[in-house]
Formats: C-alpha cells, sequence, structure tokens
C-alpha cells in the first residue's frame, strides 16, 4: 500500500480532534500499520499526549523551512509501528516564516516527500492547530484524505462547511487535486441526553455515508489518558471509548482499501453555512 497522508481537522477547539489523532494512530500501530503522526499543532497535546515532552528544537519548524530533512524529527514513542515527529512552542513562528516563502502551502507537501518514497510509514496522520491557518493549509496541500471529527453539540455543526469549502478550493485550484474527505467523525456522544442523538442525526442526514458508523463516547477514562501520556487503549483497554477506537481504525482501513469517497459534500449540505 503506497503511504497515505490524513490531515485530522477542524477549526473549532475542543471538539476531540487531538485526541482521534492520538488514539487513532495507536489503534492502527497496534493493527501492524506503520504509523507516522506528525504533531504540527503549537500546543504539542498531540506530543504529550503519547508521554512525549515538548523539546525545544524537537518539532518540524526547520524541516518545513527546508533547513533540514523531517527524518531528523522523527522520534519513537515506545510503541511498536507509532513513530511521531513531535510539535513545540516554536511552530507558532512557523505561522509567520512560512508566509513569507515560496510556495508557503507546500512546503508540509515537500517535507513529507522523502517519507512517502521510504515507505518508512504506511499511514501518517498529521494532527493540525485548531484554525485554518498557513499550518493547516499545508497539511490539507500534502493530505491525500481529511478526517474530521466534530463534536456531539449543536454549535460544532457551523464549521464543517468551511473545511469542506477550503479543500475543495485547493482541489479546484490545483494546489492538492487529489485531496478527498475521508468522513466526519463524531465525537463526545453522551446518550444521556437528547442532543447528542439529534446532533448525529442531523449530520448524517447531511452527510450520508461520509459520516463514520463508529461514534466516539464522552467518557472520563478518554478525558484522563492524555494527563498519563497514554492512548486510551493502554489506559483503560477494555473501556467503550478504547473500543470505539479500534472500530473506528477498521473502518478507516476498510475506506482506504475501498478508495476515495470524493470531496463533494452531499446536497443539503450547504445548509450548514446558514445556521
Amino acid at each position: 500500500m503506497p503511504t497515505i497522508v490524513i490531515a485530522v481537522a477542524n477549526q473549532k477547539g475542543g471538539v476531540g480532534k487531538t485526541t482521534t489523532a492520538v488514539n487513532l494512530a495507536a489503534c492502527l500501530a497496534r493493527l501492524g500499520k506503520r504509523i507516522l503522526l506528525v504533531d504540527i499543532d503549537p500546543q504539542a497535546n498531540a506530543t504529550s499526549g503519547l508521554g512525549l515532552s515538548k523539546t525545544p528544537g524537537a518539532s518540524a519548524y526547520r524541516a518545513l523551512l527546508g533547513q533540514e530533512p523531517l527524518d531528523a524529527r522523527i522520534v519513537g514513542t515506545g510503541r511498536e509501528c507509532l513513530e511521531i515527529v513531535p510539535a513545540e512552542f516554536d511552530m507558532c513562528g512557523a505561522e509567520v516564516e512560512l508566509s513569507r516563502l515560496e510556495n508557503h502551502l507546500l512546503r508540509l507537501r515537500f517535507t513529507l516527500e522523502p517519507v512517502r518514497t521510504s515507505g518508512r510509514a504506511e499511514l501518517v496522520l498529521v494532527d493540525c492547530p485548531p484554525s485554518l491557518g498557513i499550518l493547516t493549509l499545508n497539511a490539507f496541500a500534502a493530505a491525500d484524505r481529511l478526517l474530521v471529527p466534530i463534536q456531539c453539540e449543536y454549535y460544532a455543526l457551523e464549521g464543517i462547511s468551511t473545511i469542506t469549502r477550503i479543500a475543495g478550493q485547493l482541489r479546484e485550484t490545483g494546489v492538492n487535486p487529489d485531496l478527498e474527505l475521508m468522513g466526519v467523525v463524531m465525537t463526545m456522544y453522551d446518550g444521556r441526553t437528547r442532543l447528542s442523538p439529534q446532533v448525529v442525526a442531523e449530520v448524517r442526514q447531511h452527510f450520508g455515508e461520509l459520516v463514520f458508523d463508529t461514534v466516539i463516547p464522552r467518557t472520563t477514562r478518554l478525558a484522563e489518558a492524555p494527563s498519563f501520556g497514554k492512548a486510551i487503549i493502554e489506559y483503560d483497554p477494555y473501556s467503550p471509548a478504547a473500543s470505539a477506537y479500534e472500530v473506528l481504525a477498521q473502518e478507516v482501513l476498510a475506506r482506504i482499501d475501498s478508495g476515495p469517497e470524493g470531496m463533494a459534500g452531499p446536497p443539503g449540505a450547504s445548509l450548514l453555512s446558514e445556521r
């Protein structure tokens, strides 16, 4: 299987984006896939969530500027089949520096190309900042697939149309004509409320089969796991959240095997932008 780059993105914070990136990476690695998690969020939560410290100079910053190969920043996580490019605070500077460079939207694509050709990883997951700045746009320009986690709350719906519109523009302008929407993951589901099922139903109505069958529950154990530097399958392997991410990993692999789903949202997706 050729290396597939998946951008995990949502411009709204607090929707389970990094939680999904970390736990999906860990579950895919547990299935024997060679995984590289690239943390380009200056908050570096994916880095600390896997138990790594935020070390000055350890991020992809210099690689994005063309000053060194990305391989120089790939480190092990202590888990079989799972490596990471950590982040730290200097990634804030990358937002400014990249805007001054030629082909500023393609810097991450250029940086990842040696990883693709080497076959070091089968899947590259990019944890994006909670914004639509230059770093996130670089992830969109470098990715084959886009995975969007959204929280099971009303206002979380508003950003989906923005992401799909920008991704569509990147395709149409030729920046990344191959970018496809892999799917939408519903997170922080609370079955005790009426709101969560209503939000899931509405998103499924608008996005149809693009919404993953797996729904990630809101649990205390899942929220606790990052503080111990562990994925949920390590921290509480028999929990509902661990089971959900294990099934999600299977769904992701199935969608990769079945080919691209297409970026175009279903009829009615534009209604989300009217809210």
